[in-house]
């Protein structure tokens, strides 16, 4: 009996997100979870660049550490859950949260980035409406 896993199976059948991208950004993976978070399908997304789900407004802020990370071969998100606007297909934004790994070559050179991606959006929204219920809360406290 093997104990190996077949790890594209798994990709391909996990409830996040599995995205990995090249040096430039480009999209190398693109599971099944991610198509549905996102609504784009793998033939749509994969080649394309990550600004496909990165709203513009973020995205030097996303290039200049995705560029720092691939220099350095060093990310604090590994272990450190970040959270951050994206946006779906169809425009609407989505709040995701995500670790990366960083997929090195054997002279240590880091080739991929590959994030484990999952839909934060419901929680962001409840954490805003308990934050206006809470300013309101306070302001009839001060009056």
């Amino acid at each position: 009996m093997s104990n190996a896993i077949d790890f594209e199976r798994l990709v391909q059948a996990a409830g996040d997100a599995i995205i990995a991208a090249d040096p430039e950004g480009r999209i190398l993976s693109w599971n099944p979870a991610a198509e549905r978070i996102f609504g784009f399908a793998a033939q749509e997304a994969l080649g394309q660049s990550l600004n496909l789900i990165i709203p513009e407004r973020f995205r030097a802020r996303h290039w200049d550490g995705y560029k720092q990370v691939m220099r350095t071969g060093q990310t604090k998100y590994g272990a450190e859950v970040l959270r951050v606007p994206a946006r779906h297909k169809d425009g609407r934004p989505l709040s995701i949260a995500f670790t990366v790994a960083l997929l090195a070559r054997a002279d240590g050179q880091t080739e991929a980035i590959a994030a484990i991606v999952r839909d934060d959006t419901s929680r962001w929204n409840e954490e805003r409406s308990m934050r206006e219920r809470l300013r309101k809360l306070e302001e009839q406290q001060s009056k």
